[in-house]
């Protein structure tokens, strides 16, 4: 008998198979037929947030930092948007990272290199992968594109980006 995320996963299929976005959202890595189904469904037609910054305080992925007078406190995610949706792109991003080769995986891998070990330091990784999603999911809606990989060119001024260090070049300060 199959299991109820495969039977979740088929009637998604099912219900939006034939939905663009729905397919765009598919070729992003870590969203699965689950994951688009609850990013359209919360998030309705990503098209009407003019920028992606609009989507990122919809799902509460924003920055906020209590002040009064001379008091300045902490900076940290507002959470004052959907939560489901905030969720699902948290899920989503953590999915990303345990893949092998795409952009968000070298993203945490660079917020972390510093120490590995360090939960403060992983938890905003996470965080900023979670945002990366949200803006990711943002563009290929609003722009009708599909996913594209990033990938990582000459940096300006002639250097060599890190990772065609690790290919074997050699990088110029």
């Amino acid at each position: 008998m199959p299991s109820a995320t495969t039977l979740r996963s088929r009637w998604a299929i099912e219900l939006l198979g034939e939905h663009a976005d729905f397919r765009r959202l598919q070729q992003v890595p870590g969203i699965g037929p689950i994951h688009a189904l609850t990013i359209l469904a919360e998030a309705g037609d990503l098209r009407r947030f003019r920028h992606h910054r609009q989507f990122l305080k919809f799902c509460g992925l924003d920055l906020s930092t209590y002040q009064s007078g001379q008091y300045r406190g902490k900076t940290k995610l507002s959470k004052r948007g959907n939560a489901r949706l905030r969720r699902t792109l948290w899920m989503a991003a953590q999915a990303a990272i345990r893949q092998r080769e795409n952009s968000f995986r070298d993203k945490f891998d660079r917020y972390v290199a510093r120490d590995r070990h360090d939960p403060d330091l992983r938890r905003k990784a996470f965080t900023a992968i979670t945002a990366k999603m949200g803006r990711v999911v943002h563009a290929i809606i609003k722009r009708g594109d599909d996913y594209r990989p990033f990938v990582e060119g000459p940096v300006p001024g002639g250097g060599t980006p890190l990772t065609q260090c690790r290919e074997g070049a050699s990088a110029t300060l």
